[in-house]
């Protein structure tokens, strides 16, 4: 485009980074895995994390539960709320 001075019509927005504040007072749940992500047998253990995916209508936020011997999605739930609910239904 540089080279055919072509300027783009659209102007990217400029998101700000927000991470998970690690000083708080809540619990904070036990690292049982210990970053150890072998598995010897299926369903042994199992991994999970929750994304949030931009749509037209707005966020929707995906919980997916992996288990680590086969690598396969063993469990997973969408919703329009981040919630206890979200993890249930993917479990």
């Amino acid at each position: 485009m540089r080279k055919k001075e072509l300027v783009s019509c659209w102007r990217r927005k400029k998101r700000k980074v927000i991470t998970t504040d690690s000083n708080h007072d809540q619990p904070v749940a036990p690292n049982k895995l210990d970053r150890d992500f072998t598995a010897l047998a299926a369903n042994k253990k199992w991994v999970g994390d929750i994304t949030g995916v931009w749509t037209d209508e707005g966020w929707l936020y995906l919980a997916a539960l992996v288990d680590l011997y086969s690598r396969k999605v063993v469990g997973w739930a969408m919703s329009e709320l981040r919630d206890e609910r979200l993890v249930e239904d993917a479990l």
